[in-house]
């Protein structure tokens, strides 16, 4: 095979992620060339959808990890969301059994909205199903293809929905999602380099409608289409030609920086959650207690940290105006009432705690 630049980049993005894992490279693969792992070698999955950056990640990962001695895989997540879904799937399964993966699973799922959006809940429950999959196989790690276009769309994304450093500094490298690392090594690559790999090596890709990508290029998408589609297509391209600059590389480059102050501050919150954050299991229903006095001289960026950490505690995804209301109660508390939060929950003060439960267990209190 003859390795392009684009694939030869990726191939190094590819063995970085892997590195990162911390498993040794087998001596008896040290020699070019593909080789066959072992049985019970270490497993790495590739999440592969059918586009042109899944089906990328797949050939390249199919390379590195036979050059390492470690077994890939692939699971394939049909949402069954759009006609034909289980038929794309099975191609992207034919292609990635082709390029050597194995094994390689396609796994359906039910996509329920819960008024959270279709999109978010097709999220949920395509990454309950890799992780699931993940720890049936016994796999190291999973990888996702997302490149630096994806980054900068969500950096943008995060921006127009208000949520803070988190949303700007964007997608990390690596990720924990009950207990499954997740790798994204494809970052600092472009959608024009995963395209020219497919090309490179022979594989034919789908692209999701909803995308916009057959849209003609000099229209907006229309407001039915999803939020990411529009930013790829009407928000950056206008950015790009308003700034005269390479928008794209601008925002992840932004996220990178973004992203070292937020784990600073998501390792400080961490700290002060454990000293300071008291789950408990009773008769009557879980809560969650917080020290109010530990809490109220922390810097407000680590107090809102630790109080979103209290809520997820319990399943509870709260809002920017939900965490300002028990902040409230932490440090300017004078005798006011219960903060109201999602699936009839409230965090009510009580001399020196806050008490996180549902409302039937505070009037048992």
């Amino acid at each position: 095979m003859t390795y392009t630049a684009s694939l030869r980049t990726a191939v190094g993005c590819v063995h970085a992620a892997i590195d990162s894992l911390g498993l040794d490279r087998d001596p008896r693969f040290r020699e070019h060339g593909r080789h066959v792992p072992e049985r019970d070698a270490p497993m790495v999955v590739v999440a592969c959808s059918g586009g042109r950056d899944s089906l990328a990640l797949a050939a390249v990962s199919s390379i590195v990890c036979s050059s390492r001695g470690l077994r890939c895989a692939a699971a394939i997540v049909d949402h069954r969301l759009q006609d034909g879904s289980r038929e794309v799937c099975d191609r992207a399964a034919r292609q990635c059994a082709g390029r050597g993966l194995e094994p390689v699973r396609v796994i359906g799922v039910d996509v329920v909205d819960d008024g959270r959006g279709i999109e978010a809940c097709a999220r949920d429950a395509r990454y309950r199903a890799l992780c699931e999959q993940a720890r049936l196989w016994g796999a190291c790690a999973i990888l996702l293809a997302h490149t630096r276009d994806d980054q900068a769309e969500t950096v943008l994304m995060g921006m127009l929905r208000l949520n803070g450093i988190d949303g700007v500094a964007g997608m990390p490298e690596r990720s924990v999602v009950d207990g499954v690392v997740f790798l994204r090594p494809f970052l600092s690559l472009t959608r024009a380099q995963t395209t020219r790999i497919c090309e490179d090596v022979g594989l034919s890709w789908w692209d999701d409608p909803t995308n916009g990508d057959d849209h003609p290029g000099d229209e907006d998408l229309p407001s039915d289409y999803p939020l990411r589609s529009r930013v790829r297509h009407s928000l950056i391209p206008y950015l790009s030609r308003f700034t005269g600059s390479d928008v794209v590389d601008h925002l992840a480059r932004s996220a990178r920086l973004c992203a070292v102050d937020k784990d600073y501050l998501d390792s400080r919150a961490d700290e002060v959650a454990a000293r300071v954050v008291t789950p408990i299991v009773g008769a009557s229903g879980s809560e969650v207690v917080i020290d109010a006095p530990g809490l109220a001289d922390e810097h407000e960026a680590i107090r809102s940290r630790v109080l979103v950490r209290a809520a997820s505690l319990l399943g509870l995804t709260v809002s920017s105006r939900h965490v300002a209301a028990i902040d409230a109660l932490v440090t300017r508390w004078h005798g006011q009432g219960a903060v109201h939060l999602p699936s009839k929950y409230s965090a009510i003060r009580q001399k020196h705690v806050i008490r996180l439960c549902q409302d039937g267990v505070h009037a048992n209190r």
